[in-house]
């Protein structure tokens, strides 16, 4: 079952389930999906079987909705500070080759560049999928924001003016709820765009952290149940209506080297996201991206990442903010 979340003709929230690529039913009782998802927590039942409880007659056009841009996220909260979106890299089979040759080629192929990036993505290829009972060898970890990061599908991704790259990073992203005792519990996947600063990152290893303070995009829709174990998908970019690049990429457990379980244990160990109510987006790393390849994005470009299991495909417009850096003023 795959979800979104969207608004009516009137303004108002609401929750579909994904009938076909043409169309949705909406649900009653529920303008939410973290709304949803707190009810299937205090019945104790599963996500999947509450939404098949409040399924309705009323059959919607999808195209309409993504026509009028009424799509939402498939995950949000009502305080984005309640919502926390960090991720993990070198989690894929060849993934750190691009990374690796981007810090050599900064570095001018220093050794000592070339072997943490190595020596990170070995660690997890040796220890990343631990036998069951066991806790496998920690990821790399970064943070991005909260809530008011993630932008719509179909809405633009917004770079600041500082940035000197916006970079797509195709990913899939697990989406959590902690209950009220404050266990997280994974209520779906989602198809996601974690934008990133790579000429940042580039400049130095230790400039990962900013490179990764950007927004993001997910959805449009949520994947609910076990996420497949071999997942393929396309990323592109159009310019001008024209696709400028396009490269396919290969995604969950088979062609990690990281189980899911792994990356969640060492995100949800820390006691300060475990707090009730907080919602998680988590991103599992990417496979491929354009940087690699020589592309650099610019405001007007178009992304688009899809993949068959998700449904629809993550489509969004980057547009760089004019804003400039707030002075700090004495109180």
């Amino acid at each position: 079952m795959r979800l979104i979340q969207f608004l009516t003709e009137d303004g108002r929230r609401a929750v579909g389930v994904v009938e076909s690529a043409d169309t949705i039913y909406q649900l009653n009782g529920a303008d939410s999906i973290y709304q949803l998802a707190q009810q299937a927590l205090e019945t104790g039942t599963t996500l999947e079987n509450r939404a098949r409880e409040q399924l309705s007659d009323t059959r919607l056009d999808y195209q309409r909705i993504i026509e009028e841009g009424r799509l939402l996220a498939p995950i949000d909260h009502q305080d984005p500070a309640h919502l926390l979106v960090a991720g993990t890299g070198l989690t894929h089979l060849g993934s750190a080759d691009t990374r690796a040759a981007m810090h050599a080629q900064n570095q001018k192929g220093t050794e000592e560049s070339l072997t943490d990036t190595m020596k990170m993505f070995r660690m997890g290829v040796e220890g990343g999928k631990p036998t069951a009972g066991e806790i496998g060898v920690q990821p790399e970890w970064f943070y991005k924001g909260d809530g008011s990061i993630i932008a719509a599908p179909e809405a633009d991704l917004v770079s600041p003016s500082f940035a000197l790259d916006a970079g797509e990073e195709p990913e899939i992203a697990g989406i959590y709820l902690n209950d009220s005792e404050g266990v997280p519990h994974r209520i779906g996947f989602a198809l996601g765009n974690e934008l990133s600063d790579h000429v940042t990152e580039r400049q130095n290893y230790l400039y990962l952290a900013h490179s990764k303070l950007r927004p993001c995009a997910i959805g449009p829709e949520l994947l609910l149940g076990e996420l497949p174990g071999n997942i393929e998908g396309v990323s592109r970019i159009l310019r001008d209506g024209e696709v400028l690049w396009e490269k396919a990429f290969l995604s969950g457990e088979d062609n990690m080297s990281h189980t899911i379980a792994n990356l969640e244990t060492h995100h949800f160990k820390y006691a300060g996201f475990c707090r009730p109510g907080q919602v998680h987006v988590h991103f599992f790393g990417t496979a491929t991206l354009s940087f690699g390849d020589g592309i650099q994005p610019r405001s007007g470009d178009r992304f688009e990442i899809e993949a068959e299991v998700f449904g629809r495909p993550l489509r969004n417009q980057l547009v760089v903010d004019e804003r400039t850096i707030p002075e700090v003023k004495p109180l």
